[in-house]
This record gives structure tokens, sequence and C-alpha cells, in this order.
């Protein structure tokens, strides 16, 4: 046998591969390979958790963005309806300020139908009557009802115009009633003044001494009396308009319509006759 066969024949008889190396290496690289397998399933559940989580977040901060929003239609539904809230107070102060006038005017224009009232009744009744006696009556009901009057006296002055003569009285006894000087006194200073002399002080508080009030009497522009309101009803502490109108109605009409009743009675009640109003319009 040559040499080159027997190197060929020798060849043959060589050790083969390591097979537990080849399995070894095998599964070295597959267990590489599950490694990574294991390590993207990881990490794909891990961004699927993720996603998951924000997601969430998404859907979260979407519903806070759609309470956000509620709320500022809230808070301007809320502005809106304070502006109608002022818009009505200010209208209801503006008709509250309009009623609260008219309600004044309304008790103004009351007060002013109740004066009236009582002037008309307080006028009617001086003339309701034509005798002295009736004339006396209606005038002291005057003085009670509409003025308040408590204690009071007429005065008519004497013929010689030196004295006032009482001539009728409510609430005082007539003794102590007794003629008045025109000189000296304060009943004279009105009936020579021919102005009403009203105190300032409580008029329930006057007496005989400190009249409340000295009205003049008067026919025909001439000065023939005094009517005395010594003192107030206790509940009267002030005199208002609607008196003093009547004190001038009753220093315009008193005297007049006693004048009258007094002519009246004294033609023995018969009217003149057709000749004494004839050629009035002259």
């Amino acid at each position: 046998m040559t040499k080159d066969k027997k190197s060929r024949a020798g060849g043959s008889d060589a050790p083969g591969p390591d097979l537990r190396d080849e399995r070894d290496q095998f599964l070295r690289k597959f267990t590489r390979g599950a490694k990574l397998t294991e390590e993207f399933l990881a990490e794909h559940e891990r961004l699927e958790t993720r996603l998951r989580d924000l997601e969430a977040e998404n859907a979260g901060l979407r519903a806070k963005v759609e309470a956000d929003h509620a709320v500022r239609e809230l808070l301007g539904k809320i502005a809106e309806l304070e502006s109608e809230k002022r818009d009505l107070l200010s209208r209801f102060r503006r008709a509250e300020a309009i009623t609260s006038e008219f309600t004044a005017r309304v008790q103004e224009v009351e007060s002013e139908f109740a004066n009236l009232a009582n002037l008309f009744v307080a006028s009617n009744q001086l003339h309701s009557s034509m005798s002295p006696r009736g004339v006396t009556r209606r005038i002291k009901e005057v003085l009670a009802q509409l003025v308040g009057a408590e204690k009071y006296c007429v005065y008519l002055t004497n013929p010689e115009g030196t004295e006032l003569v009482p001539i009728a009285s409510e609430g005082v006894p007539g003794s102590s009633l007794l003629t008045v000087r025109i000189e000296g006194s304060h009943h004279g200073e009105v009936f020579k003044s021919g102005a009403a002399k009203v105190s300032e002080a409580d008029p329930s508080s006057g007496s005989i001494d400190v009249p409340a009030a000295l009205i003049p009497l008067s026919v025909d522009e001439k000065v023939v009396g005094v009517i005395a309101i010594f003192s107030t009803l206790a509940q009267k502490k002030r005199f208002d308009t609607v008196d003093f109108e009547l004190f001038k109605l009753l220093g315009q009409h008193a005297a007049a319509a006693l004048v009258s009743a007094s002519l009246f009675a004294h033609a023995e009640r018969k009217l003149p006759g057709l000749e004494a109003f004839l050629d009035l319009s002259v």
C-alpha cells in the first residue's frame, strides 16, 4: 500500500464532532431566543398596561375638561342670574320709591280732603241755623268736635267797644268768666289787631290766664268779638294746619252768623220785604 492510501485510510479513523457541544450550543441559542421572546412579551404587556393607564388618564382628563366646561357654564349662568337679580332689585327699589311717593301723595290728598270736609262741615254748621242759640250751639260743636277744644269762651264787644263780654262758654264755670277790658289784656290785643294769637306750647296745658288760642271775630272786616280757647283735650298736643283754617273760618263766619240770626230773630223770623232785594246788581 502506498503512502497516500495510508493517509486517507488513517483519516477515516479521525474522531467525529462532539454532539453534546452542538446540543449545548443549540440549547444556548434556543434559550437566548426564548429569553428574548419572554422579554418581548413582558415589554408588550408593559406597553399594554401603559396604554390602558394612558387611556384611563385621558378619559379622566376628558371628564375633567368636560366638568371644567360645565363649571364655566354654571359660573356664567350664576353671573347672568346675579346681573338679573341686580336689575330686578334696582327696578324693585325704583318701584318701591314710586310706590312710597304715591302713597305719600295719596295720604296728602286724603288729608287735604279731610281738611276740606272739616271746613265744609264747619261752614255748613255755622249757617244751618237762624236762631242765636242755634248758631251758638253750632260754634260750640265746631270748637269741640273739629278743633278739639275742651275749655273755651265766646266774647262779643260792648257797644262802647271798651270791653269783651262772655256770651257762651264750655268747660269753665260761669263765675270765673268775667268781662275783659280791651285795654291791657291779651284778648284786647287780638281784638285791636284783628290777628289770631296761638300759643306755641302744648294747647292742652293752656289756662284762662294764658289761653292756647285767641281768635278775632269779624263782621264785614270789622272785629266784633273774640273766641278764647283756654285748653284742648289731653290727646291734642298741637294745632294742625286744618285748625288754623278753622280759626280763620270761625273768625270770618261765626260772628256774621250770630248777627244774622239775631236780626232774623229780632224781626220775628220774618224775611225782609222784596224791596230790600231790588237793584242788588248795582
